[in-house]
């Protein structure tokens, strides 16, 4: 085995490690391209915007969490048809009503990194639109605060 040295857009991949605790995986088929051939940013952004409500109304406990905004979008490379990629979630804040995330979405058979986002805010809201105090500070990990409709 040899060590060569990891390029600053190449992630050593390990789930264990590397900082995120939601993991997705995607396979990227010839409706995801754009006309260069590559993956096509909407698609990317449409499914790291899914998979960060998921997460944002498991670790808030409300179906109805919204997204607020997003920072800085940074694509870094990108991927063909047939490449697997994996998107990882990490929050990194608690607020009354809202949480604030990260994400990171790697390309599984180059190993580079494909997109950061440093920051994506989701906001709780109660039956009529307004923001709702979830009463959550930390992270779970279980799926306790899933939410259940009576």
């Amino acid at each position: 085995m040899t060590h060569e040295p990891v390029s600053q857009n190449t992630q050593a991949f390990s789930v264990i490690d590397d900082g995120m605790n939601f993991h997705t995986r995607k396979w990227v088929k010839p409706e995801d391209l754009n006309a260069n051939g590559t993956l096509f940013g909407g698609a990317l952004l449409r499914w790291i915007d899914e998979e960060a409500a998921i997460y944002a109304i498991l670790q808030m406990g409300n179906h109805r969490a919204v997204t607020k905004m997003m920072s800085e979008i940074n694509f870094v490379a990108s991927a063909v048809q047939g490449d697997m990629i994996e998107m990882g979630l990490k929050a990194t804040h608690f607020g009354r009503t809202s949480m604030t995330m990260r994400a990171e979405v790697r390309n599984m058979i180059t190993r580079n990194i494909i997109l950061t986002i440093d920051k994506i805010v989701f906001v709780s809201l109660d039956e009529h639109g307004q923001p709702f105090e979830h009463g959550f500070n930390d992270i779970t990990y279980n799926r306790d605060r899933l939410p259940t409709r009576s």
